[in-house]
């Protein structure tokens, strides 16, 4: 999994930019909400396999420089 890290975050981009272009062309105040939240969950996701790829890197540095 963690060899696939960035691209899982540029997915979770790509499916945050998706809801906020389709919350733009909603009427109805709940759907756009959905869509709110969606891109919300997308973006929280993103942020959470960046901070893993940034500790695996972390950790991998630290480890080489106790060798």
């Amino acid at each position: 999994m963690l060899s696939n890290v960035s691209e899982h975050v540029r997915e979770c981009y790509e499916h945050a930019e998706y809801c906020a272009r389709k919350r733009a062309t909603q009427t109805d105040p709940r759907i756009k909400q959905d869509y709110l939240d969606l891109e919300w969950h997308w973006l929280t996701l993103a942020r959470s396999f960046e901070f893993s790829e940034r500790l695996t890197d972390f950790s991998a540095t630290n480890q080489k420089a106790i060798r």
